[in-house]
């Protein structure tokens, strides 16, 4: 079906340019929302899907496993990266090893990788080996974080390790498992006519959660009483079985 513009194109160009602004600042991110708005033709707001790509690599497997990573050699990692104690640097560090040492929550399995062979070892133990990895894909870079979901979103099942891409002087991953949690790959229309692919995931059991998660905080909702959604960050990793 054909649609007809009666403004002219110059004109319309025009009017878009002037007000893009305003535009992406009236809708809100889309941070987190209701499984019932995961459709066809919904307007979402992704600044995270954007973003500048994180390029830091992973450190060869046995390099990696010679630096320390823990809390308790906290000052040994400084001094290996030539970091001093209360810097922005060593603050984010500390941060990310605090993420990775944290305490699963019921139904969920987790664990931090510092080297590409570990990341695939790991993912295999957890899911086996029939599994497949899926990113977030452009097909250019845009500055307009405002997109259409299109037709075509496919359902990958709940069998999922969902890898999210921490900061840190070398790569390192968190990959965790939440039970009940559905990956979907999302295809987008953008408002400048950037096409992308961008994974989803919907969380059907809540209940483990924190009442203060910021998910709650959004959504007016209580932990275990509907599934919640949200897309994955620019370098966030999937794996899938096949």
């Amino acid at each position: 079906m054909r649609i007809k513009l009666y403004l002219g194109l110059p004109l319309m160009l025009s009017f878009y340019i002037q007000n893009a602004g305003k535009m992406v600042s009236s809708i809100h991110e889309t941070v987190f929302f209701f499984q019932k708005d995961l459709r066809t033709g919904k307007l979402v707001n992704l600044p995270s899907l954007i973003a500048a790509s994180d390029r830091t690599p992973f450190l060869p497997d046995r390099v990696a496993k010679s630096i320390p990573f823990s809390s308790s050699k906290f000052p040994e990692i400084l001094n290996h990266f030539s970091l001093k104690p209360q810097t922005r640097e060593a603050e984010i560090m500390k941060r990310t090893i605090s993420v990775c040492e944290r305490e699963a929550i019921n139904g969920e399995q987790m664990f931090c990788v510092t080297s590409l062979e570990s990341f695939i070892d790991l993912s295999i133990a957890t899911l086996g080996k029939d599994i497949q990895l899926l990113s977030n894909q452009l097909s250019k870079e845009t500055n307009n974080p405002l997109f259409t979901i299109a037709r075509g979103m496919q359902d990958m099942g709940e069998n999922e390790l969902i890898c999210h891409k921490e900061r840190y002087p070398r790569a390192v991953f968190l990959c965790h498992s939440i039970n009940k949690t559905t990956v979907y790959k999302v295809p987008l229309l953008g408002r400048d006519g950037t096409k992308a692919n961008a994974l989803a995931v919907c969380h059907k059991d809540t209940s483990a959660w924190s009442p203060k998660h910021k998910a709650f905080q959004i959504l007016k909702v209580k932990p275990g009483t509907v599934p919640i959604c949200h897309f994955l960050a620019k370098d966030t990793l999937a794996w899938v079985s096949n």
